[in-house]
């Protein structure tokens, strides 16, 4: 995990990258973001990034509304398509709450919660893409 950090790190420097973008959904699957500078990015990998999750469905009340954004440093790309020069980037985020337990509607965390209960029946997950096309002859 360490490595993939410092990678992080090292290509947002020597790629000159303007904006990260922290990526997330909401519980209806919905992506979501807010972008951080590449002055911001050292601390986000440390500590996350708060922000109000009662603006997020499903997320948080009002009352309750700050959470943290952590970068899955894992999921780091650049984004060739918004910037050719490629001065744009986006990671992957688990949602925690301020004390940095994990938080409960986060969609990451209710898939880890649902594979660890199948693995514990004995069942192993897999997925792969399956493309397909029809070719209709007129």
């Amino acid at each position: 995990m360490e490595q993939q950090r410092d990678y992080v790190l090292r290509t947002v420097e020597e790629r000159g990258i303007r904006l990260v973008r922290l990526w997330f959904t909401d519980v209806l699957g919905n992506l979501k973001s807010f972008a951080i500078s590449p002055a911001e990015m050292e601390n986000a990998l440390n500590d996350g990034m708060s922000f109000d999750g009662s603006a997020i469905d499903g997320f948080s009340r009002v009352q309750e509304s700050d959470v943290l954004a952590l970068p899955d440093p894992n999921t780091f790309e650049v984004l060739p398509w918004v910037d050719p020069k490629g001065a744009e980037a986006r990671v992957f985020c688990d949602i925690a709450k301020l004390d940095g337990t994990a938080f409960d509607g986060d969609p990451r965390q209710v898939l880890r919660r649902n594979l660890n209960s199948a693995r514990e029946l004995g069942y192993q997950f897999y997925i792969a893409p399956d493309i397909e096309y029809f070719y209709f002859d007129p």
